[in-house]
């Protein structure tokens, strides 16, 4: 007998962007790297537009813009002629080269055109599959992070520093991990690094690759460091860069969330502590201190306010661990990932501090999060806030609820390379924003509005 199956709904509106985008977000954070796509122009079109709409940064992806023919009969004679393109255009200390569905559909082998231009160039190459039917833009930001390790790693030589890979976060969390890392003494990798190249200072004059971003040495002797240190906890057992690392080269390999609110950062902090062997600076024990106070200043505020998140996997988790600290009761989280382990760290961050744990969708759409919401206010349990990037706001203006913009795509607001979700610090301005929101939206709703006499 036929098992039953669900019946087939089509996506609308994703709560995810597509792999190869993840992609190029991850090459630019190489110093003079370029992105190069292998498919038609239209899927570098879309990825440039989304990057700048929220980067507000230019952003150039190379193409090999196949068309009909070599959709047919294959495309590699064009991305050999386009490599060498823009290694010429660009002056590219590297190019990045990531699949599209067209191409990987077509499944032709890359290796002979890949071959033949290392012949005709010393420019390299790395090459990730990033099949945007299959994925998320997370997935294809971790592809190319694992193909750069695993091509280009290859200097064993022991030293003293630590390799940070802190997942797809902002160019201001990439700075302030730098910071942070820097206040232990130890020199450290972080891969990769946009904190330049996706957010720049102005220039009077323009250039083809902007300066900034990991050195092509420095991931080379990724290889030879005491220690990796990879953030997320939905990542794949195996195959991750910090595990390549591990298996190839021996670098012990420590991971941990991403340090959103009190207890990720206490966590992440303690990994620096036993990599690097110092203690936690006493300016960080400030910082944790004004969080915990500022925890108890808006608790009247938070405190069982019914709230939403919907973003990528990691910073869902962080943020729900985040949110529940401060005595919000987080009802919904939805998220385009599909790790299948969300549902265990969600309930993992709340444990110890609320009895039920929130709804989590997987793999979910604007429409599984419209039904979810839409059920939760019919048995009176509406939603006072969301969490979340752009794409949430048309609902949130539909149903009258705040939202606070996280993560990625954020492009109706400026500043998005500049949120700071990481860290103390970071805990502290998403606090002051949540608890600003509820406070606002009450006032909005009231008749008499605010006055202070």
């Amino acid at each position: 007998m036929k098992a039953a199956t669900k019946d087939y709904v089509s996506t609308a509106n994703p709560c995810k962007v597509c792999r190869p985008l993840g992609a190029c977000l991850a090459y630019r954070g190489v110093e003079g790297t370029v992105p190069y796509l292998h498919g038609s122009q239209g899927c570098a079109t879309y990825i440039r537009r989304y990057l700048i709409g929220h980067f507000r940064e230019p952003v150039d992806i190379a193409s090999s813009s196949l068309g009909e023919n070599e959709a047919v009969h294959g495309g590699g004679s064009s991305l050999v002629a386009g490599l060498h393109n823009a290694a010429g255009k660009y002056e590219a200390g590297m190019i990045g080269l990531a699949t599209t569905c067209l191409t990987e559909v077509q499944g032709e082998d890359l290796s002979p055109a890949l071959h033949k231009f290392a012949r005709e160039s010393t420019t390299p190459v790395v090459h990730a599959s990033t099949p945007s039917f299959n994925g998320t833009h997370i997935d294809g930001f971790h592809d190319a992070v694992n193909a750069m390790v695993s091509q280009l790693a290859d200097d064993n030589m022991p030293h003293e520093g630590f390799n940070l890979l802190p997942g797809m976060v902002s160019p201001a969390d990439l700075r302030h991990l730098r910071e942070l890392c820097g206040m232990y003494g130890m020199p450290v990798t972080i891969l990769p690094d946009y904190s330049e190249t996706m957010d720049g200072p102005v220039l009077e004059d323009a250039v083809a690759i902007p300066t900034g971003g990991t050195k092509l040495s420095d991931i080379r002797k990724m290889a030879g460091a005491r220690a990796t240190l990879e953030l997320g906890r939905t990542l794949a057992e195996k195959g991750s860069a910090g595990q390549i690392l591990a298996d190839r080269h021996e670098v012990q390999l420590w991971r941990t969330g991403m340090p959103i609110g009190l207890r990720e950062t206490d966590a992440f902090l303690a990994r620096l502590e036993e990599i690097t062997g110092r203690e936690t600076p006493a300016e960080l024990a400030l910082d944790r201190g004004r969080l915990v106070d500022a925890f108890i200043d808006a608790h009247k505020v938070l405190r069982s306010k019914r709230v939403a998140v919907v973003a990528d996997e990691d910073l869902a988790i962080g943020l729900v661990s985040f949110l529940t600290e401060m005595g919000a009761d987080v009802v919904l989280v939805v998220s385009g990932g599909t790790s299948k382990k969300l549902d265990a760290e969600i309930a993992r961050v709340c444990a110890s501090l609320r009895e039920n744990t929130p709804r989590t969708i997987q793999g979910g759409d604007f429409r599984d999060f419209e039904e979810a919401a839409g059920a939760l206010k019919a048995e009176d349990k509406g939603i006072d806030l969301v969490l979340g990037s752009s794409k949430a706001y048309r609902l949130c203006r539909q149903w009258g609820i705040p939202l606070i913009r996280v993560g990625f795509p954020v492009h109706d607001r400026f500043g998005s390379q500049r949120i700071l979700h990481l860290g103390y610090e970071g805990a502290l301005r998403l606090l002051d924003q949540v608890a600003n929101a509820l406070i606002e939206a009450r006032q909005d709703d009231n008749e008499v509005g605010y006055g202070y006499w």
